[in-house]
């Protein structure tokens, strides 16, 4: 059993050290040096105060939270529909669109921008199709403003949240919908009284998830339009790169207040979470 245990052990020292080496020791940078300024050692909050003061950093997470929000809740909307939809295919196309769900959810980046540029961007091919066919969907459309970043995010939102929600509708059991209607329940108030409070909390859950994953998001914004708009973590990337001069003491600090800003996020989501389950039992 010793010999088992020392094993396991052993087996979890290269685990451990990249946990220590590429999380822990970055992050306990990260936070020592929001607390120091221009390269001295001594202890200050200048950082953060800077922070707190200037309209134009709190502008950023005040950005950064509602193209969050905003693609969340239409990622999450068109989800529930779509995973829905999915529950009536037979099995093996399931899982083939959950295949395909899953490829789609990780092409995010540069790749990803570059492909709507292709498609969507001034002189991409829909839009020169589109103008050729006089079509005047595209004709108002801007892929370079606050309209073409949100429906970016939606993109790469859309299929997490599609693989999320899925298990979901399998929690849904077909001898309640049959007991539902048996009892006279029409189809809206059986989703009413029992599929949607069953689909609450998996409905919290993956908001919290795709709400973390685009407050971090930062390649596909920065690919699509540079510094034009003022996000959270296209600042932190400015401030440690130096568009005009590097500061990457005020961008330690951005990234704390950032991990801050998802912390709080997930402790709210965890409280809803925790009351819907307990409202529904």
């Amino acid at each position: 059993m010793k010999k088992r245990t020392s094993g396991i052990i052993l087996t979890m020292v290269p685990l451990l050290a990249f946990i220590l080496l590429f999380l822990l020791v970055p992050f306990i940078s990260m936070i020592h040096a929001s607390f120091t300024k221009g390269g001295q050692t001594s202890f200050t909050i200048e950082n953060y105060l800077e922070i707190f003061t200037n309209p134009y950093y709190y502008k950023s997470f005040e950005n950064s939270i509602i193209i969050s929000v905003s693609s969340t809740v239409v990622a999450i909307i068109l989800a529930l529909f779509a995973a829905y939809a999915i529950t009536f295919f037979h099995k093996k196309t399931q899982d083939r669109i959950l295949v395909l769900a899953n490829l789609t959810s990780n092409f995010a980046g540069i790749p990803l921008s570059f492909a709507f540029i292709v498609l969507l961007g001034n002189s991409g091919v829909f839009t020169i199709l589109a103008q050729k066919l006089d079509v005047a969907l595209l004709n108002h459309f801007n892929l370079y403003s606050w309209t073409g970043l949100i429906l970016i995010y939606i993109y790469f939102q859309l299929p997490l949240a599609v693989m999320l929600m899925f298990p979901a509708f399998h929690g849904i059991k077909e001898q309640w919908r049959e007991s539902a209607y048996l009892l006279g329940a029409s189809p809206l108030t059986f989703w009413k009284r029992i599929g949607i409070p069953i689909l609450l909390p998996s409905v919290a859950g993956t908001a919290s998830i795709l709400f973390a994953n685009s407050m971090g998001a930062y390649a596909s914004a920065y690919a699509l339009t540079g510094s034009t708009y003022n996000l959270a973590t296209i600042r932190i990337g400015a401030l440690i790169s130096g568009d005009i001069f590097a500061q990457p003491e005020l961008g330690s600090a951005l990234a704390v207040l950032l991990g801050v800003t998802l912390i709080v996020a997930m402790l709210i989501n965890e409280w809803l979470t925790r009351k819907v389950r307990r409202d529904v039992g």
